[in-house]
């Protein structure tokens, strides 16, 4: 897992005349090609995706719930865990960078922010 100082969610901020000093922002993709794609995401508890990754960095703050991530590498052809899993619960923010192949499991109802850099999309991994 990466930190905000690594991640590109936090790049293409910008000011806008007329707003407080020191404020920036980042708005939303497709509206902005430098944007972020950002959801809101409620999952069961129990529900689960399997190894997977995207094609940006993407930024997970928990809400509401608890979630464990595994991380994957490929090993011979075949994935094998990288690290022991990560477990994200209520006020917790996680970072993933683009590409990182990695899973997740709801152990209770999550609510989720979740923040994309730039276009999301999602690859599955067997």
């Amino acid at each position: 897992m990466s930190n905000a100082k690594e991640s590109s969610v936090w790049n293409s901020h910008f000011t806008v005349p007329g707003n407080p000093a020191g404020f920036s922002l980042r708005t939303t993709y497709p509206t902005n090609p430098n944007g972020a794609e950002v959801m809101l995401e409620q999952w069961e508890a129990g529900a689960s995706e399997p190894p997977h990754s995207h094609p940006g960095d993407d930024m997970t703050v928990v809400v509401e719930g608890k979630m464990v991530v595994q991380f994957f590498v490929r090993r011979d052809g075949k994935l094998v865990p990288d690290g022991e899993p990560l477990t994200l619960q209520k006020g917790d923010a996680g970072y993933v960078a683009a590409g990182r192949i990695h899973d997740a499991k709801y152990l209770e109802h999550c609510k989720l922010v979740y923040v994309h850099s730039g276009a999301f999309g999602f690859e599955a991994h067997e």
